[in-house]
C-alpha cells in the first residue's frame, strides 16, 4: 500500500483570490521573495489537511488583514505542469493545482483596513486587467483574466491546464474583453434637462431587446477590448445628441433604435477628453432596439466593434463606472419597464452576438 501511493500522482496546492475595488480593479501584491519581480494574486499554498477555501481565507487574513471575505464561489481551476516554460529555474517541483476564490469587492473603508506582512509583501495595488497582466508572470496573467472574466460573465467555473482553456472559451475571453477605470465614474447623474448653458458633448445609450438584456459594444484595440454603451460624441452635423445615438447605434452595433428617453446628465467640468473644451454634459438615455444587422466594419475606427448581450447590472460592471453605473443601470431597468413593459433581465452568461445579427419579434 505505501509503494502504491506513493506511485499516485502528487501535485502542490494552492488557493487565491479575485478581489476587486468598488469600479473593478483587481487587487495583487508584490512579494518580497520573487526574483523576478512579479506580482501574485492574494493567496498562497495549501497546508497539509486543509482544504483550499480554507487556505484562502487564512492567507487573506495573514497577508492582508482581510478576515470573513465571502468566497462566494470557484471562478477558476488551474493545473501547471512541472515542465511549463514558466516555472521558474530551481529545485523541480510535481506541478501545482490551483483554486481562484471569488473574494468580492471592497469598500474604501475596507482598502483602508489592509496590511501587509512586510517580510513578506512589500505592497499591495488595485489594478486594472490590462495593468496586471504586466505585473504577473504570463501564465498568472492567464489565470487571472479566466477567473475575473468568469465573475463578470457569469459563466461557469473556467477550467484551465498550463494557462489554456480545457473546455469552451467564454466569450469575454474569446474577444478578450477587459474592464477600463473612467476618471467620471463617481460623478453623479443629473436628473434635470441640461442647463441651456452646456453643451452637450456626447450621447450614451442603455438599449434593450425584448427580453431585458442590453447590448455592449467593445472596441477591439490592441490592448484588447474596452465595452461601452452604444453612443458617441455629437457631431456637428448631428441636430440633436438622439440623433447622434441613432447614427453611432448603427455604426458601432448595427442597432435600430425606437423611442429613445432621457435619464439624466452627468457634467464633464474640463471637457479634455474633447480637446479641452470646457465644462459640457454628457447626456444618458435608455432605448428600444427593433433590428439588430448583421455585423459591419464601423466607419470611425476602421474595424467591426465586438457586440455583446448582457443583464443591465453586468453590464454596469463592464464599464467600470462603480456603484453609480450600478444605480444608473437600475434606473434604466425602471424606464424600460415602466414605458416599454420590458422585463427585468436576471444575471446569466453574457454572450456574444452572431456576426449575422439578431432577428427581433
Amino acid at each position: 500500500m505505501t509503494q502504491f501511493a506513493a506511485s499516485r500522482h502528487a501535485v502542490w496546492l494552492g488557493a487565491a483570490a479575485i478581489i476587486t475595488d468598488e469600479v473593478g480593479r483587481v487587487l495583487l501584491v508584490r512579494p518580497t521573495y520573487r526574483k523576478d519581480d512579479t506580482w501574485l494574486l492574494p493567496g498562497g499554498v495549501v497546508e497539509p489537511g486543509e482544504h483550499p477555501h480554507v487556505t484562502c481565507r487564512r492567507e487573506l487574513t495573514e497577508e492582508l488583514g482581510l478576515a470573513d471575505l465571502p468566497l462566494a464561489r470557484v471562478l477558476a481551476v488551474h493545473s501547471l505542469s512541472s515542465h511549463h516554460h514558466n516555472v521558474q529555474p530551481g529545485p523541480s517541483g510535481p506541478g501545482e493545482v490551483r483554486f481562484v476564490f471569488d473574494g468580492g469587492s471592497l469598500t474604501p473603508d475596507q482598502v483602508k483596513t489592509i496590511r501587509l506582512p512586510r517580510e513578506e509583501l512589500s505592497e499591495y495595488a488595485f489594478l486594472e486587467t490590462r495593468d496586471a497582466v504586466q505585473r504577473l508572470r504570463p501564465v498568472d496573467g492567464k489565470i487571472m483574466l479566466a477567473a475575473y472574466r468568469a465573475r463578470l460573465g457569469d459563466t461557469a467555473t473556467a477550467h484551465l491546464a498550463d494557462g489554456r482553456h480545457v473546455l469552451g472559451i467564454p466569450a469575454l475571453d474569446r474577444l478578450d474583453v477587459h474592464v477600463r477605470y473612467r476618471p467620471m465614474w463617481d460623478s453623479p447623474l443629473n436628473r434635470g434637462p441640461v442647463p441651456t448653458h452646456l453643451p452637450v458633448q456626447q450621447a450614451w445609450a442603455w438599449c434593450f431587446i425584448p427580453d431585458g438584456r442590453v447590448v455592449v459594444v467593445a472596441d477591439p484595440g490592441p490592448r484588447g477590448a474596452l465595452p461601452m454603451l452604444p453612443g458617441g460624441t455629437v457631431e456637428s452635423a448631428d441636430t440633436t445628441p438622439e440623433n447622434t445615438l441613432h447614427r453611432e447605434a448603427a455604426e458601432e452595433g448595427q442597432l435600430t433604435l425606437a423611442d429613445p428617453v432621457r435619464l439624466g446628465w452627468v457634467l464633464d467640468k474640463t471637457g479634455e477628453v474633447y480637446g479641452g473644451v470646457g465644462p459640457n454634459a454628457r447626456l444618458r438615455l435608455a432605448a428600444r432596439i427593433t433590428n439588430i444587422g448583421p455585423a459591419a466594419v464601423d466607419p470611425a475606427t476602421g474595424r467591426p466593434f465586438a457586440r455583446l448581450l448582457a443583464a443591465p447590472a453586468q453590464a454596469a460592471a463592464l464599464l467600470g463606472w462603480g456603484p453609480p453605473g450600478a444605480r444608473q443601470a437600475q434606473l434604466a431597468v425602471e424606464t424600460a419597464r415602466e414605458r416599454w413593459g420590458l422585463p427585468t433581465a436576471r444575471a446569466a452568461a453574457i454572450e456574444e452576438i452572431p456576426a449575422e445579427g439578431v432577428r427581433l419579434s
